[in-house]
């Protein structure tokens, strides 16, 4: 409530129900903030009542209490970093690398990176981008679709088709150029070709962000790779293709099995996405208002290893003087400190996966690198908890270690 969120959103932040949330937990809340502050107390009072009381206790006014630097516009870190945000820092040479080739015909730009390092955020730049050249561009989040989208590949592809007809405002007109007889892939091909790019006097360049969302599904995910492979490769024969662009963003490489003539993860430009270095973290610092000195970034570096949202987590709280530096890594990997909703999170997901949870207990219980079973490997560094060199396996950060290592079983 303090961070501004709806029932709703923090329901769905804690995999709770809004009722339960609204009129129990918030319903207790506010009725012992009530008694305790000798007024009534609602969600949409309880800050200024608050600060009533502080003032109270203080003999203060308003103008005196405490504030971060009212130069600095706040925002916490919570999904893509928009477009007009002062907090995104690059990543050289990523930025550059993506923009020089989405003007190439029938390019395709894979964003790879673990959960929350700025997979969405680097697409929209590089849809921006292109929107700048006057391409017509689309954005498609794999993980929005419903799960009755992924019954069968038809389905699929007519749901594709008919984002993308609608996000360019052009009549959906799927049943024209469908036919069931040559199949669902030659017909969304003949209505990418013959309809959609044939309507357009530019470039289209199309954003699939979450496009793992597929490999849970096997034989929509094989078909519809294998399509994305070729589109790309009919660009270098049929210049009608050469004007369709392609971003596709995913947590991690495919675990499911690809013939590597039909795969598009060893073609276009690979983007892998390294934490932030101590440069750019002390770069996000400055942009916050922070004074700290370059010998307080190490702390943190150790603490997250340069995980963009941690450490933007992190920042936001140390610049409303919440807390200080000290006492956020001293608290950072217990129930009080800044990231214990992120690590509850973190932590439920994985009790609903045993054999996951399993696997990392051992890795950061480990005094050495250890080797896991590729699946494992896949999933736990598409969630960002482990670093891979070679078959090796280590915690990805020391948050990390010490946390699952005392709440994991």
């Amino acid at each position: 409530s303090w961070e501004g969120k709806s029932y709703e959103e923090i329901a769905e932040q804690l995999f709770r129900s809004v009722s339960y949330i609204n009129k129990d937990v918030g319903y207790r809340l506010w009725k012992k903030l009530s008694e305790a502050l000798g007024e009534e107390v609602t969600k949409k009072s309880f800050r200024q009542a608050l600060l009533r009381e502080w003032q109270k206790q203080h003999g203060t006014t308003i103008e005196t209490v405490p504030r971060t630097n009212a130069s600095i516009s706040l925002e916490f870190p919570e999904g893509p970093v928009s477009l007009s945000s002062r907090f995104y820092v690059e990543r050289p040479p990523i930025e550059a690398d993506c923009y020089k080739e989405i003007i190439k015909p029938g390019a395709l730009i894979r964003i790879r990176g673990p959960k929350q390092m700025g997979k969405t955020s680097l697409l929209n730049r590089v849809i921006a981008y292109a929107t700048q050249q006057n391409y017509r561009t689309v954005r498609i989040n794999l993980r929005k679709a419903e799960r009755n989208v992924f019954e069968n590949l038809n389905r699929f592809l007519r749901w594709l088709c008919l984002n993308v007809s609608r996000q360019l405002n052009l009549e959906p007109n799927l049943d024209q150029y469908w036919d069931e007889e040559i199949g669902s892939k030659v017909s969304c091909t003949v209505y990418f070709q013959t309809y959609l790019l044939e309507q357009l006097d530019t470039n289209l360049v199309i954003g699939l962000d979450e496009i793992d969302a597929t490999f849970s599904y096997l034989d929509i995910a094989e078909d519809f790779l294998a399509l994305l492979r070729e589109w790309h490769e009919e660009a270098m024969i049929d210049d009608s293709w050469g004007k369709l662009r392609l971003i596709i963003s995913h947590s991690t490489e495919a675990y499911i099995p690809l013939n590597i003539h039909q795969s598009p993860f060893n073609v276009g430009l690979p983007v892998k996405l390294p934490p932030f270095n101590q440069q750019q973290v002390q770069l996000l610092s400055q942009l916050h208002g922070l004074s700290g000195t370059n010998e307080d970034m190490p702390q943190l570096l150790s603490m997250v290893r340069g995980h963009p949202y941690l450490v933007r987590l992190a920042l936001y709280y140390l610049t409303r003087q919440d807390v200080t530096l000290q006492q956020l890594l001293e608290e950072a990997p217990t129930v009080s400190g800044v990231y214990s909703d992120h690590l509850r999170r973190c932590l439920g997901n994985l009790k609903q996966q045993p054999e996951l949870a399993s696997a990392l207990k051992q890795v950061v219980t480990a005094q050495n690198p250890v080797q896991l079973e590729s699946i494992a490997v896949y999933q736990l560094d598409s969630m960002g908890f482990v670093c891979l060199n070679g078959n090796q396996v280590t915690p990805s950060c020391e948050l990390y270690r010490q946390y699952f290592s005392a709440n994991l079983s």
